[in-house]
């Protein structure tokens, strides 16, 4: 199971990419989604792509670990992509088939949405490959230490994330445990009809949902038993070290987005 989960993985090159301060990163993941969003003809989602490929060819990743982060979510790329279809009527009529019409507008706006939710997750599975799970949190932690005068706790933020990403993979196993369970018992997952999928489905629920709060209040125990305390002064091993190469990556996307507001 755990080998099919690809978001959230980091995978390590050594590339420049993987060397950069993690708020660096962060910091051009937003502005890469305020440029996404901002694309509005084929020209700008042009270069935009060829933007992509080449950041994410140079982490030294191969490209199919990124085509395999938006492979969970292809049906609700191909929902979003007809309920466009069928609900735009602006343009002219490409195709009419009885009472439903397909228009041009239709078909652009829901081309467009699918590419942008392509690109917005396979670039920012590049955030995870490149970045472990304890710089991320440490990137994150450093973008959000200004707002601790608006009464927020960034400390507080970062444990939840991390400890929501350590969870990921341990309700996976826990999951495929109860499924090859129930299979040994005779209701295979893979044999039965859909109804009966569905109905099953349903029952992993409440199980899995016990672990999870069972394994969370042994958590806090341990947590407790080991003298943690919640917004305790807490010093830094690795201290983030902003870099010309960070400075540099961020231009990049500045830039960019500028390219894509002339076009």
């Amino acid at each position: 199971m755990n080998e099919k989960l690809i978001i959230g993985r980091s995978i390590e090159t050594g590339s420049w990419v993987h060397k950069l301060d993690a708020r660096a990163k962060i910091t051009g993941m937003l502005l890469y989604v305020a440029v996404i969003l901002l694309s509005r003809s084929w020209m700008a989602m042009a270069l935009l792509a060829i933007f992509s490929i080449v950041v994410m060819a140079s982490t030294r990743i191969p490209l199919k670990y990124f085509l395999k982060a938006a492979k969970p979510l292809r049906y609700l790329m191909l929902f979003i992509f007809i309920v466009q279809l069928l609900s735009v009527k602006t343009g002219e009529a490409v195709l009419t088939l009885g009472s439903w019409s397909i228009y041009e507008g239709g078909l652009r706006l829901g081309a467009f949405s699918v590419i942008r939710m392509f690109f917005l997750i396979t670039f920012t599975a590049l955030l995870t490959f490149t970045t472990t799970p304890g710089k991320l949190n440490q990137g994150l932690e450093g973008i959000l230490a200004p707002f601790k005068k608006f009464g927020l706790k960034p400390d507080r933020i970062t444990l939840m994330i991390s400890i929501s990403l350590r969870f990921i993979p341990t309700i996976l196993d826990e999951s495929q445990i109860i499924m090859k369970a129930q299979a040994s018992r005779g209701a295979d997952l893979k044999e039965l009809p859909l109804k009966e999928k569905g109905r099953m489905l349903v029952s992993l629920l409440v199980p899995i949902i016990a672990s999870a709060f069972r394994r969370a209040q042994d958590l806090v125990y341990s947590m407790e038993a080991r003298g943690f305390r919640m917004d305790a002064p807490r010093s830094q091993f690795h201290r983030l070290r902003w870099g010309i190469f960070d400075t540099i990556f961020i231009t990049m996307f500045i830039v960019m987005g500028i390219a894509v507001a002339l076009v």
